[in-house]
């Protein structure tokens, strides 16, 4: 009986390197597009270059547009940057919706029943404290039960995520104007105690200066310092990190307050500076949103920026080409579906190869 190779085979490569690893995502969104603007001309007969054209119009198409488009890269970069620190240590956090929620809950009830005593000098920093302690206790729960029973943290930060919208829903009942609406409405809207002041006339530009030197502090922290080096070990090998004397249960839980406060803080800035209200779905999917930010930018905070960029910028085009050309809101997200779809493909190109085997014995093919 004759052993013939397979067909095809399949190995995982050895660093690329960046450059060559940003080409083949390159390709992947240009091969996107092309495909995208098929679907486009078969399913709408619409010229291809004006919806794209539509798309680049919808994230920067007037300066409050931009503004918007900051912001909201800001929001979803800094829940990618909480969330990464876990991810490196191989616990996978997937709870950041319910602990931005539990940030912004905080905020809020402060906002309601302290926000008329206090000046908003002491206010916001009140706020701000509470609301990054109460992500951290979101996220130190999960990674207690981790560090001393070896849970599963997959199922139990998911599932700490509908609590804290239950939570949440609870609170928007008791706290609701007018009675009956089902709604908080705007909180203070009169007094604005506990509302972050414009900077330079700005209302986004505080959220977006906070989130460049969060993000210069994630990389410091995960490249330099002594706490960063220790979860990547972790990661790499609980048994190596004992070996070498790190305490294991520790780390795990260090890294998951800091994970979880930063989470509050979004919840935070949600409802101290933009939104100044509390929703069930005030964290908008960003959680989720965030591990794949994460992901893509294989857990450095800069390559993170881009990687938020172009999430926010598909989402923004997607709902003015739905809004310009009068097209179901679902066939803009195929065409987001369709670029994301080859730019997570891409990933798997990055770290492996495709050998093919010959009919003559010259060798294989690498792809």
């Amino acid at each position: 009986m004759n052993n013939k190779e397979p067909l095809i085979h399949i190995t995982r490569r050895a660093d690329i390197g960046w450059k060559k690893a940003w080409v083949i995502r390159g390709a992947a969104i240009i091969t996107a597009l092309i495909i995208s603007a098929i679907a486009v001309t078969l399913a709408t007969g619409l010229d291809p270059f004006s919806v794209y054209g539509k798309m680049f119009e919808g994230a920067f198409g007037s300066p409050r547009k931009m503004w918007i488009l900051g912001k909201e890269i800001a929001f979803l970069l800094c829940v990618s940057l909480a969330l990464t620190p876990a991810f490196k240590m191989k616990f996978w956090n997937l709870g950041g919706e319910g602990q931005i929620l539990i940030g912004a809950l905080v905020t809020s009830a402060i906002m309601i029943y302290v926000g008329e005593s206090l000046p908003n000098g002491a206010l916001i920093p009140l706020m701000f404290i509470a609301a990054a302690g109460a992500g951290a206790i979101w996220a130190g729960i999960p990674a207690f039960f981790k560090a001393k029973w070896n849970t599963n943290e997959t199922l139990f930060t998911l599932m700490m995520n509908y609590v804290a919208i239950q939570l949440v829903a609870y609170y928007i009942i008791i706290w609701e104007v007018p009675k009956g609406s089902g709604k908080v409405g705007i909180i203070n809207q009169d007094s604005l105690a506990g509302w972050m002041p414009d900077l330079a006339g700005q209302k986004y530009l505080f959220v977006i200066l906070l989130v460049a030197l969060m993000t210069i502090g994630i990389h410091v922290y995960l490249k330099y310092s002594k706490h960063g080096y220790e979860l990547t070990v972790v990661g790499e090998s609980r048994n190596t990190a004992r070996y070498v004397g790190i305490k294991v249960d520790s780390v795990i839980i260090r890294t998951l307050l800091l994970s979880g406060g930063m989470c509050g803080i979004v919840g935070w800035m949600m409802v101290s500076s933009t939104d100044h209200t509390i929703t069930t779905t005030l964290a908008g999917g960003r959680g989720f949103m965030g591990i794949m930010v994460s992901w893509l930018a294989q857990f450095n905070p800069v390559a993170m920026i881009f990687a938020s960029l172009l999430l926010v910028f598909m989402q923004r085009g997607a709902a003015e080409i739905s809004t310009a050309f009068q097209l179901n809101q679902s066939f803009g997200d195929i065409i987001t579906g369709i670029i994301l779809f080859f730019l997570i493909g891409s990933e798997f190109f990055i770290n492996y190869r495709i050998h093919m085997r010959h009919k003559e014995k010259e060798g294989t093919e690498n792809v």
